[in-house]
């Protein structure tokens, strides 16, 4: 099969790969539905993370199993599924606690912009669907594997309730999704940080309240106008850069919550500064797998559309174009069909 491996900066090919099979009696193989380029995607294809040898790419999936190994028991051949990016066996402590994220026989999956993915511990990895879902509502379903799901982390670990004034730092799918996921929780005002027209509108149609273009300190020094001096009782970091983590924890009001999903590069925080904000800090790679169940039901009963997010749809075949896209902004999220 072809499938989608990234070179260097700048250099994604989509070429002749060998055909995942099951390689341990835990393992499925699924035929992909969809899949997509995760903004994560972009920092080695930018070069800012470099990659020392040709690395196949993709994270993010949903489909119908093949083929499971002898010791799966929930999902089998024909079932539809949605999984994760990082695998776990969802019985260990770190699982049993809700971080399945830092399942401790974890594997982040990497090869999904591909027609066949293996997805090692499969029965505490993939949620599969009451049936075959209908083709129009693939993108959705995709979304929670991932994106939506992180937004959805990022929101319960800024403690959002019903009524909370709720600020998010970034506007790229995740924050977009974060945006959404706030309103889900009840977020009386939502304030999403955009220089982008169409993110914005987009942002508006996912709840968000009011906008603000300014970055930084002007950023900041707008909410703290905006909330009379107090901050937010809960701000989303979605980006991963140290002037976006800045940002969200001097937005925050004392007591408040920050929570950060942005992959961090360069980030420090220095001690002293952060004690005297007074702030809670909760992030890290999303526990995915926890949300999956409720978010796959959100999506089947038409309460959520995060399928929105995808603004470009091309043949995985034109995955270089989509990674292109999105580094050059005219993309906000490309999902990819085989």
């Amino acid at each position: 099969m072809r499938s989608t491996v990234l070179y260097g900066p700048r250099d994604v090919r989509f070429e002749e790969r060998e055909t995942p099979t099951i390689e341990r009696p835990t393992d499925a193989v699924i035929r992909i539905a969809a899949t997509c380029v995760c903004g994560s995607d972009l920092w080695p294809y930018r070069g800012i993370k470099p990659v020392n040898e040709p690395t196949p790419m993709g994270h993010e999936y949903c489909g119908v199993v093949e083929e499971v190994g002898r010791e799966v028991k929930s999902a089998r051949p024909g079932q539809f599924v949605i999984g994760s990016f990082a695998t776990s066996d969802n019985t260990c402590p770190n699982c049993q606690y809700g971080y399945q994220s830092s399942c401790m026989h974890r594997e982040f999956i990497s090869r999904a912009q591909a027609p066949i993915l293996r997805v090692p511990l499969a029965d505490g990895t993939l949620v599969p669907t009451p049936g075959v879902p209908s083709d129009d509502l693939v993108p959705s379903l995709l979304a929670t594997s991932d994106v939506l799901g992180t937004g959805w982390f990022a929101a319960d670990a800024a403690n959002v309730k019903p009524g909370s004034t709720v600020v998010v730092v970034g506007d790229g799918a995740v924050g977009l999704c974060g945006v959404l996921s706030a309103r889900q929780m009840g977020a009386e005002r939502i304030i999403a940080m955009s220089g982008h027209e169409n993110r914005q509108k987009l942002a508006r149609e996912f709840g968000a309240t009011d906008i603000v273009t300014e970055r930084g300190d002007e950023g900041v020094k707008r909410i703290m106008d905006m909330t009379k001096g107090i901050g937010a009782d809960s701000v989303l970091e979605c980006v991963g850069t140290q002037q976006s983590m800045m940002q969200a924890i001097n937005s925050t009001r004392r007591g408040g919550y920050t929570s950060f999903v942005g992959m961090p590069h360069g980030v420090e925080l220095k001690g002293e500064e952060l004690f005297y904000t007074h702030v809670h800090l909760h992030g890290g790679p999303a526990p995915v797998r926890r949300y999956l169940p409720k978010l796959i039901d959100l999506v089947l009963n038409g309460t959520i559309n995060p399928g929105k997010i995808f603004d470009l749809t091309l043949p995985l075949e034109k995955v270089a174009e989509g990674y292109r896209a999105m580094d050059e902004r005219r993309a906000i999220k490309t999902l990819l069909r085989p």
